[in-house]
């Protein structure tokens, strides 16, 4: 099963910027996952199994920080645009 991923991250600490590029550097590492990024989240997609393992991974490396936040959304299906399967 495919799924998407909405990913907002939260270091709260006064350096933000270094910990959120570094998380979505680690997510580009992997090749078994899609990672589209944007102003205002950080979306994944690929099989489901593979896409939790790899954020659970990520988000706990994460987590070494004091005071981090995540807000995710998950959703059962594909959702990326491709070329021949925009909306």
């Amino acid at each position: 099963m495919n799924t998407s991923v909405d990913i907002s991250y939260y270091p709260l600490k006064d350096e933000f910027i270094p910990p959120i590029k570094d998380f979505i550097q680690r997510l580009n590492n992997y090749n078994k996952i899609s990672v589209v990024t944007n102003g205002i989240s950080t979306q994944v997609f690929g099989d489901y199994l593979e896409v939790m393992q790899i954020l659970t991974k990520e988000i706990h490396k994460s987590f070494e920080l004091p005071h981090s936040v995540f807000v995710i959304k998950i959703i059962n299906s594909d959702l990326q645009i491709h070329p021949t399967n925009s909306i």
